[in-house]
């Protein structure tokens, strides 16, 4: 059973989804690979509690790293990928090709940026902090001003 509600963030509305109370889902407004608003379920904000707290917490620059059971539906290379991003630090970055030598093959940077784009759970696993080979922003689903704005928040180039 799912079940979804809407939070604000300085970053516009976010959509927070769980499946039989964990969460899955994170969605921001017009991002790529968004499932249909069918999919998530009833209105309740029942499960979202310490989401909400961990989210506001991270927002106002007080938390660095969620703590919160997820549930990363995908494939298994896919919820590899996601495991990587939830290892870079705060305020970093890693290129695609980087985290693909982490995954043992260094030459999967295209199948981990395909992976990197259908991750369910923006910001809380990171794949903001992805990055080209060169450092430069390449894509991301929330769009590349919201990509910029997520990287210079947790360098401390814009507080919130």
């Amino acid at each position: 059973m799912k079940q979804h509600m809407l939070v604000d963030s300085p970053y516009g509305p976010l959509t927070l989804v769980a499946a039989d109370g964990v969460l899955c889902g994170l969605y921001m407004v017009a991002q790529r690979h968004r499932p249909s608003e069918e999919t998530f379920g009833a209105r309740d904000d029942t499960p979202f509690g310490e989401t909400v707290d961990q989210l506001t917490a991270y927002f106002a620059g007080e938390l660095t790293e969620f703590d919160l059971p997820l549930r990363l539906d995908g494939t298994p290379f896919q919820r590899t990928v996601w495991e990587q991003l939830r290892r870079i630090p705060y305020g970093e970055t890693r290129s695609y090709g980087e985290l693909a030598g982490a995954l043992g093959n260094p030459k999967a940077s295209r199948a981990v940026g395909l992976a990197n784009g259908k991750n369910p759970l923006g910001i809380i696993v990171p794949c903001h902090r992805v990055v080209g080979a060169d450092g430069s922003l390449t894509g991301y689903g929330g769009g590349l001003e919201r990509k910029r704005r997520l990287l210079d928040f947790e360098r401390g180039a814009a507080l919130f």
